[in-house]
């Protein structure tokens, strides 16, 4: 399972449920786009790394897929980063490599592509391409031991000992053993806001009353685990449930003190 996998069934998915029409994505021939075409890039880092580039034909703002009266290009931009991050969290799921998304940078076109698509719906289609620069870290080839000579004989290749790459999810230098605790369960809560209240006015609240919270609508939320923040980001639509695009981490020690009890 490759990040590219993960982005095709994300993006199919995506694309049939928040586009007008329930267009339907398949793969084609690569064909040149038209003068105007755009589109992202996302640069991915972690245990897979590099470039992901998407370009639509310039055709497809001329429908509005994405809403009537909306800025289709901006709301491409959405969709499209929506799908890059969605299709970093089903690869760390499926096949346990952990990326994300460092940058997302519009371009304008591409030398060269990996991959083309049809946008389908109905009598219309549209062309997406594909550029898909990226590299597993853990599949690097390591470099062989150094020869070395024991006295009195001739020289000898010492046997190559490639070390072994992290398990799914583990960050070098944490605790060893802390793999046999990986896959237990921990309920993790967004935290919009809060607000002390007296006794008096909660025993007050009825339907329709509104309870102000210290946060504007434009700070990040919060990622609890027990009692610890471990994560901070904006919240998003996936598949018509709310989800949290992460924008920043606590450090790994940090986030293990929100499971402090377990050792």
């Amino acid at each position: 399972m490759t990040y590219f996998d993960c982005w095709v069934e994300v993006a199919g998915a995506l694309f049939s449920q928040a586009l007008a029409g329930e267009p339907e994505l398949g793969e084609c021939l690569p064909k040149p786009l038209g003068a105007g075409s755009f589109g992202w890039a996302a640069v991915l880092a972690g245990d897979v790394e590099g470039r992901f580039a998407v370009l639509l034909d310039p055709a497809v703002l001329e429908t509005p897929l994405v809403g009537e009266g909306m800025d289709q290009k901006a709301g491409w931009k959405e969709l499209l980063r929506e799908a890059a991050d969605a299709a970093a969290g089903e690869l760390l799921a499926r096949a346990g490599k952990k990326c994300r998304v460092a940058s997302f940078e519009e371009i304008a076109a591409e030398s060269q592509v990996s991959h083309a698509f049809q946008l389908r719906s109905g009598d219309r289609t549209w062309t997406i391409l594909v550029r898909d620069e990226l590299r597993t870290m853990a599949a690097e080839a390591q470099p062989e031991a150094a020869v070395k000579a024991a006295p009195g004989t001739g020289a000898q290749a010492a046997p190559c000992v490639r070390p072994q790459p992290p398990g799914p999810g583990l960050t070098p230098g944490l605790t060893p053993g802390l793999e046999l605790l990986l896959d237990i369960e921990l309920e993790a809560s967004l935290r919009f806001g809060a607000r002390e209240m007296p006794l008096g006015e909660i025993l007050d609240l009825g339907p329709g009353d509104v309870v102000e919270l210290d946060r504007h609508v434009s700070d990040p939320v919060d990622l609890i685990v027990g009692d610890k923040i471990v994560a901070r980001g904006e919240v998003v639509l996936v598949n018509g449930n709310f989800g949290l695009r992460v924008t920043e981490v606590a450090a790994p020690r940090k986030r293990l003190e929100s499971v402090r009890c377990l050792f």
